[in-house]
């Protein structure tokens, strides 16, 4: 299963002025993923309109829009889009998750099989500040805890290159440290910010940065992808349950 992870700057290419929203959807048919979760999927001046061509994606890549609009006419949750492959069968309605913020952030939380079991995918786009991170990660971990104990992804732009810094130090004990991939920015990108991140940690082995000149000249990130290792699945590959976050202040 091929899954990925996508800042889209709302539909604009890197300088900011032009439209880019085909091309994104080109740089989606190039990756072909299973599972994509897309940030910032909503247009700046078109806030009552969708910001992908749903139709095309259904006719074309065989994808879907995980079904949680914030409002009439979007397509996510507080920019949060995933596409999943038709077929993929959601457990249970996807909820979706306030993180607060200055520029209020939020997560789609979702429970999914996609013909290999139950999964439980998070899809995020995390604040600048240090601080502020650090709590919507307690929360991130508080939602997984909260729910039954299965195999978790969790994609995503973090905003956080340090490794074992703000929320990337507190996911450490559950999903591990993922490995450096620059995906910023787009035409010379040097900082780790989009991650993909699995428990058990084995399911994700390998992360690339999907580098064609397409995607350097459609968002001012590069997608993030990687193919999973469905047999990290043994009872074996199990990593330790997320440590306790109840006494964990919560965002607002």
């Amino acid at each position: 299963m091929l899954v990925a992870t996508y800042n889209i700057h709302r539909g604009r290419a890197p300088g900011g002025l032009r439209d880019s929203r085909t091309l994104i959807q080109g740089v989606v048919a190039e990756i072909a993923p299973d599972l994509i979760a897309l940030q910032e999927a909503q247009p700046y001046f078109r806030r009552g309109t969708p910001m992908l061509d749903a139709a095309a994606l259904a006719r074309d890549l065989d994808l879907c829009p995980l079904p949680i609009a914030e409002r009439p006419g979007h397509q996510g949750w507080r920019s949060n889009v995933v596409l999943i492959r038709r077929g993929t069968r959601l457990l249970s309605p996807p909820r979706p998750l306030r993180l607060g913020g200055m520029e209020p952030r939020g997560a789609v939380l979702a429970e999914l099989d996609a013909g290999w079991g139950p999964f439980r995918l998070i899809a995020t786009h995390l604040s600048l500040g240090g601080e502020r991170r650090r709590l919507q990660a307690r929360a991130l971990l508080a939602a997984i805890e909260a729910g039954p104990a299965m195999p978790t992804l969790l994609l995503g732009d973090l905003n956080e290159w340090r490794p074992g810094a703000s929320a990337l130090g507190v996911l450490a004990p559950f999903f591990g440290t993922p490995p450096a991939a620059p995906t910023f920015p787009a035409f010379h990108p040097v900082a780790s910010l989009d991650r993909i991140l699995a428990h058990p940690r084995a399911l994700v082995p390998r992360v690339e940065v999907h580098d064609t000149p397409l995607a350097r000249r459609a968002s001012d990130h590069l997608p993030l992808v990687a193919r999973l290792d469905l047999s990290a699945l043994s009872p074996a590959a199990s990593a330790p349950a997320p440590p306790s976050r109840r006494s964990a202040p919560a965002p607002h």
